[in-house]
């Protein structure tokens, strides 16, 4: 597919790539911050410890959803490569420019997204 012609394709690769060092960022900073969670009850109680593998499990979650969005990033950038950027990956259609501005690493059309 030919790119499209009134696509900046500089200013949404610009975007990605900061979008992509600031999870990269977070990512270090949260891996710097976590903490192992305390099994012992002698040491610390029930509730502390059911408090402390709760935030835990926030902690993965978060981890597992930025690592799913730099994916999305690489995915765009490696479309932008290949000249597919701006497309819908299920239909071809184009995606409308709006929709790039609001995500860029979105692959697909508003209808596909729907479904």
């Amino acid at each position: 597919m030919a790119t499209r012609k009134h696509l900046n394709l500089d200013a949404f690769k610009k975007k990605l790539s900061e979008n992509r060092s600031e999870i990269v960022d977070l990512e270090e900073s949260a891996e710097a911050n976590q903490t192992s969670v305390e099994l012992d009850q002698t040491k610390i109680g029930r509730l502390s410890r059911m408090d402390a593998l709760q935030v835990h499990a926030m902690e993965e979650e978060t981890e597992r959803r930025r690592e799913a969005e730099i994916h999305r990033i690489d995915a765009a950038l490696k479309r932008m490569e290949e000249g597919d950027y701006g497309y819908c990956t299920r239909c071809g259609d184009q995606i409308p420019l709006k929709r790039l501005e609001f995500d860029p690493s979105t692959p697909l059309c508003i209808d596909c997204a729907r479904i």
